[in-house]
């Protein structure tokens, strides 16, 4: 049975993450919590640019309706 979105962010708590944003920013870091609409915390974040962390950023949120993807 294929899981809902949210089942997958679920398992993905406390779990390494990355997230693209559109305009193509990406971060990476522990996902901590979400909601509904997809509003992420990531704990530990740094920006990434060209597949390197460029900045670290520490806790984070993330507006849902920026993100493209989230990649556990």
């Amino acid at each position: 049975m294929s899981q809902r979105p949210l089942d997958v962010l679920n398992e993905a708590l406390n779990s390494p993450v990355i997230v693209r944003l559109k305009g193509g920013r990406e971060f990476r870091g522990e996902l901590q919590g979400y909601d509904m609409h997809m509003n992420l915390v990531l704990d530990n974040a740094e920006e990434l640019k060209e597949n390197e962390a460029s900045k670290k950023l520490g806790t984070i949120i993330v507006r849902g309706d920026t993100v493209v993807y989230v990649s556990p």
